[in-house]
């Protein structure tokens, strides 16, 4: 079950809060099971600090070196802060990785799996993970081809990385619904219960097809400034 925020005196956050309780019950879910993850990449301190102040513990970041920068300082004040790595991992990031993320939502490939399970051991820190899959096959993105998840699950699991879920971004200007449907279904196949999908434009779809946690970020912080 996920912590809920109690205090909802930002209003966007309410708002948001809100549109996830209603697209839940509509679907015969418990809102408690939805995970919000504010992305705050590219993110000031001054405009995470209110969500912060309204009770939000939850957040993602695309890029180890930026999070590195800012969430140390952060975590000092509000230790109870939980940090998801949403943005692709460079194999070579992740021992910062390790030791900064709470969750990783971005394995998709052999080698990453390696110098994850190598750091994990070394820190003795065992950090939750989700697969990340290239569900609209697409070679710009990242994410590993659909018919090797089973694969790389089996390879996680051997490794002793907790696996948590599925993660997927479906194409840009595409009807959303059926690569959630899709990612939904693979996650049931798999046995796996947590599913990443769902940004602010499509958030509601994703949790009505399963999704555990959504990245909200343009909804919850507004536009991006020359965006």
């Amino acid at each position: 079950m996920i912590e809920r925020v109690t205090n909802l005196a930002n209003p966007a956050l309410k708002t948001i809060v809100g549109k996830i309780d209603k697209a839940a019950r509509i679907a015969g879910r418990k809102p408690d099971d939805i995970a919000l993850i504010a992305v705050s990449k590219t993110r000031s301190d001054d405009e995470i600090r209110p969500l912060l102040a309204a009770g939000h513990r939850i957040f993602g970041e695309n890029r180890v070196q930026e999070a590195a920068g800012k969430w140390p300082a952060l975590q000092s004040e509000y230790p109870d802060i939980e940090l998801h790595m949403i943005g692709q991992l460079q194999s070579n990031k992740a021992a910062e990785a390790v030791a900064l993320f709470d969750y990783i939502h971005s394995l998709d490939r052999p080698s990453l799996v390696k110098a994850l399970a190598r750091e994990m051991g070394r820190q003795d820190r065992r950090i939750s993970c989700f697969i990340q899959v290239n569900i609209g096959e697409e070679s710009q993105k990242g994410g590993c081809d659909i018919a090797v998840v089973p694969q790389l699950l089996d390879q996680a699991r051997a490794a002793n990385i907790p696996i948590l879920g599925l993660m997927a971004v479906p194409p840009d200007n595409a009807n959303p619904v059926p690569y959630f449907a899709l990612l939904a279904k693979l996650a049931r196949d798999c046995g796996l219960q947590a599913i990443s999908m769902g940004m602010s434009a499509d958030f509601e779809s994703a949790i009505k097809l399963g999704a555990t946690h959504v990245r909200v970020g343009t909804a919850l912080f507004g536009a991006r400034v020359g965006a």
